[in-house]
């Protein structure tokens, strides 16, 4: 199974593992499925590693530390952004309505804690 992972599942994966629920552990260590990392979540990283001390332990090379945990990048198309603007306002985070659009245009679950997403009609696994 494709599952797009949010950026905070993607933090706890990588400096605290121990801290995701036992259902999205259970899919990241899953061997068959492939795990996704939005291009937009490397910008949220790096937009909040010097306010943010756990993301501040990660390493600076993203690329390098998704490609060795298995992740596969995806892009934000065009489409993407143009659905994200589209989405009814139930959350106004604007990296989280790229990645609903995302997990919504690609037909994958999206490995999420936050309990809005639903509300958008995705499928949300925690």
């Amino acid at each position: 199974m494709r599952l797009l992972v949010d950026t905070h599942a993607v933090i706890l994966a990588t400096v605290a593992p121990e801290r995701l629920s036992l259902r999205a552990r259970a899919a990241i260590d899953a061997a068959d499925n492939e795990l996704m990392v939005s291009a937009a979540t490397a910008y949220e990283l790096e937009f909040k590693r010097e306010r943010d001390p756990v993301i501040g332990r990660m390493p600076f090379d993203l690329e390098r530390l998704f490609d060795g945990l298995g992740f596969t990048w995806l892009a934000v198309t065009a489409t993407h952004a143009s659905l994200a603007g589209r989405l009814p306002r139930h959350h106004g985070d604007p990296i989280d309505r790229i990645l609903v659009a995302q997990a919504l245009t690609e037909g994958t679950p999206l490995l999420s804690a936050d309990r809005r997403l639903p509300a958008y009609g995705a499928d949300v696994i925690w």
